[in-house]
């Protein structure tokens, strides 16, 4: 998963190339439909016609690009998998038979996937996420020093009545010193709506970053 993650943050994950050659297709099927007079030195920012309106110029450009893997970069990276901190240190090649009352299995760290990333790639807005039964403000705080992180958001799995087995959350979000942002508590509601506002303060942050 490091390597997937990797791979998106850079722009080179075969998805990403997928993405790129369906929506080519579709837009240089779209640009024969019709012509157009825009100069090469028009730029869409510069009036309302669509992304699919594109010259030959604008689509050798888009091409370029797409072999530079500028276009495809990552700006934003939201650790939002829980994905195992150990694994077995070797892999058993056949089936293990029931031949022993006990067995013990070796466990080896995996690599920190959100601190590798965090670490490596300054430019990314940076979101972790923090799932803690005890001192949960603590242990959010701690995860975002360590690793680096531009924002993280946390809730106390130890309540029933929001997390894992249930449709509604709560959280806390918690930004680092850089942003000199107040904590912001988000009361209980839907996954969906604690979704969108994490979304919408994420955009806030990132806005404040590209100011400062």
């Amino acid at each position: 998963m490091l390597i997937a993650a990797q791979q998106c943050v850079d722009g080179t994950h075969s998805e990403l190339q997928l993405v790129f050659e369906d929506e080519h297709d579709h837009s240089h099927d779209h640009t024969h439909g019709h012509s157009h007079n825009h100069s090469h030195e028009h730029h869409h920012g510069d009036c309302g016609c669509g992304d699919d309106d594109v010259s030959d110029h604008d689509h050798n450009d888009l091409l370029h690009s797409h072999d530079d893997n500028q276009f495809v970069k990552a700006d934003i990276f939201i650790a939002t998998a829980a994905v195992a901190d150990y694994r077995t240190e070797e892999a058993a090649p056949q089936k293990i038979k029931k031949t022993q009352d006990a067995i013990t299995l070796s466990l080896v760290k995996n690599p920190d996937i959100l601190a590798t990333i965090s670490l490596a790639h300054p430019e990314l807005f940076v979101v972790g996420f923090a799932a803690e039964t005890q001192d949960v403000e603590r242990y959010a705080r701690g995860k975002l020093v360590a690793k680096d992180l531009d924002m993280i958001a946390c809730n106390d799995v130890s309540r029933a009545d929001i997390g894992f087995a249930s449709d509604d959350n709560a959280m806390q979000v918690f930004f680092s010193e850089r942003y000199e942002r107040d904590a912001i508590t988000l009361e209980k509601t839907s996954k969906d709506k604690i979704a969108e506002q994490l979304a919408s303060i994420i955009g806030q942050a990132i806005g404040q970053r590209k100011d400062s």
